[in-house]
């Protein structure tokens, strides 16, 4: 750790004295919550509270991104915050003053908290730009909800918005429960799951159903696929690398006395290895055209890649651990004893450059974080406090790595 100990203090503090304002900022975010890559009332927020600061700002072609630079005083490399923006199609139910007012679209993941923060980080960083050799790429990303916007700003050149290849990056998510308030949480390696998905369809022969030996009936096959999965993710596949097949959907049919010629089922994958997410895709394929063969059906299975592993630099996830307890004592920074099976698109970051992503708890004052409703529930309620500690950490996390040079 290269910060000294009243320099943590003055971003705790300075934090802790803006938290009103960011607060305000967030519940303005809430407000207007938005699905995806376009995100014009989001952006505008964004642009708007990042003008006063005199920051290098840009925005996205293929997204409604928004990128900005702070140079410092003196040359020096370059590290990215970043901080995604998009909402969900959920109904909120949470009685909050500054409740949604777009129908169905609610921040249920804490999006409005990530922007708020990084924001405030950027004012944090900016009322110190004359000690800073370097620069802070601050990364604002729509379409982290399954759409990849993570990668799609990486094709539009963030990594190397301040002229040169960022050296490190660091994100945060917020978690309305699991976490009291204001404490930190991550580990080194894998820290969220790879997420894919996989559609299945069985081909068959319809029929009447009082006769089915004259048809190939899918349905019955589709099940016994159905449980084939779970048995090989047992038998055939490491239990210290774990793999989850969550069979969400199964559709066939349309009358209890017609045989169907096709059967669906689509599913999701979690992996927790580079290796394992390589090497399930073949697997699933083989039991469903294997299980299927077995009956005189076929089957084809469109695999679908999505999120890679998150996956922390061990150095970065332990200056971060520090800097945690020397802002914000001992007790502010758990070591997660697993990791999360939830998916991320900040790992396309953290393939191109070392990194850590950090939880930051927001559990609602009152609420136990063991039952409290998680995030993408309608009745998701994210603390304000946490505020007071995700923009400190960031800009701390930007300023020790900067001092190293």
């Amino acid at each position: 750790m290269a910060l000294a100990a009243e320099v943590l203090e003055a971003l705790r503090v300075d934090a802790a004295t803006m938290l009103d304002e960011t607060a305000a900022l967030r519940h303005a975010l809430h407000r207007v919550p938005e699905i995806g890559l376009d995100l014009p009332r989001t952006q505008r927020l964004v642009l708007d509270a990042l003008e006063p600061l005199g920051l290098e700002v840009r925005t996205g072609t293929a997204l409604s991104s928004v990128v900005a630079v702070l140079r410092g005083a003196r040359p020096g490399p370059a590290v990215l915050l970043r901080g995604d923006m998009d909402a969900l199609p959920v109904t909120e139910d949470t009685g909050e003053p500054f409740t949604s007012g777009h129908a169905g679209v609610m921040h249920a993941c804490g999006h409005d908290q990530h922007v708020a923060g990084l924001v405030a980080a950027a004012r944090l960083l900016a009322a110190r730009r004359d000690e800073i050799a370097g620069s802070v790429v601050l990364m604002f990303q729509p379409g982290e909800e399954g759409l990849g916007g993570a990668r799609l700003m990486i094709e539009e050149g963030v990594l190397d918005a301040a002229g040169e290849r960022v050296v490190a990056a660091y994100g945060l998510h917020v978690m309305s429960s699991t976490l009291p308030a204001g404490v930190v949480a991550s580990r080194p390696g894998t820290l969220m799951a790879a997420s894919d998905t996989v559609h299945v369809t069985v081909h068959g022969r319809g029929g009447h159903g009082s006769k089915p030996y004259l048809a190939l009936d899918p349905v019955p096959v589709a099940a016994e696929i159905v449980l084939a999965l779970q048995t090989m993710v047992t038998r055939q596949l490491d239990v210290f690398d774990p793999v989850v097949v969550t069979v969400g959907r199964v559709e066939a049919g349309t009358k209890d006395n017609i045989i169907p010629e096709v059967a669906y089922l689509d599913a999701t994958v979690r992996t927790f290895s580079e290796a394992t997410h390589a090497a399930v895709p073949e697997r699933i394929a083989r039991v469903a055209h294997h299980v299927a063969a077995a009956h005189g059906l076929t089957a084809t299975v469109d695999y679908q890649r999505g999120y890679p592993v998150t996956a922390n630099d061990a150095h970065e996830v332990a200056r971060a651990a520090s800097l945690t307890r020397a802002t914000f004592g001992a007790d502010a920074w758990v070591d997660a004893a697993e990791p999360v099976p939830g998916a991320e698109d900040f790992s396309y970051v953290l393939q191109e450059v070392p990194g850590a992503f950090v939880f930051v708890g927001a559990t609602p004052a009152g609420e136990d974080p063991a039952t409290a409703p998680y995030n993408h529930s309608p009745q998701a309620r994210f603390a304000d406090d946490a505020l007071a500690v995700g923009p400190a950490l960031l800009a701390a996390l930007a300023l020790d790595r900067l001092a190293e040079g």
